[in-house]
């Protein structure tokens, strides 16, 4: 059983290298009560590859996932960041206020 969700998804943007890459991590359950930590990769806009890693003990999950994401961030990758929602103006006149979403 998972004590807590770990979910991460970080990019890595450099426009003069034409580089957009993406790089989600996951930890979850499996059907057999393992657990897995499950890596998602690729060009921004792609499926990509991915790539499943089961263990017997969340802990030994969580050691991958923070391993990994200590790689991820020294090679430049960073959190997507927010993206803000225009104002809305329905048929009827109502207006929806500005929100800022994180994804």
């Amino acid at each position: 059983m998972i004590v807590q969700p770990y979910h991460l998804y970080i990019e890595r943007i450099e426009p003069e290298k034409n580089m957009a890459r993406f790089y989600a991590l996951a930890v979850q359950p499996t059907l057999f009560g393992e657990v897995s930590l499950v890596r998602s990769w690729g060009r921004i806009g792609t499926h990509g590859q991915q790539k499943v890693h089961v263990f017997n003990e969340e802990k030994h999950a969580v050691e991958l996932f923070l391993e990994l994401l200590r790689k991820k961030r020294n090679r430049g990758y960073k959190p997507k960041p927010a993206v803000e929602i225009r104002t809305i103006r329905h048929s009827s006149s109502q207006r929806v206020n500005d929100k800022l979403i994180a994804s």
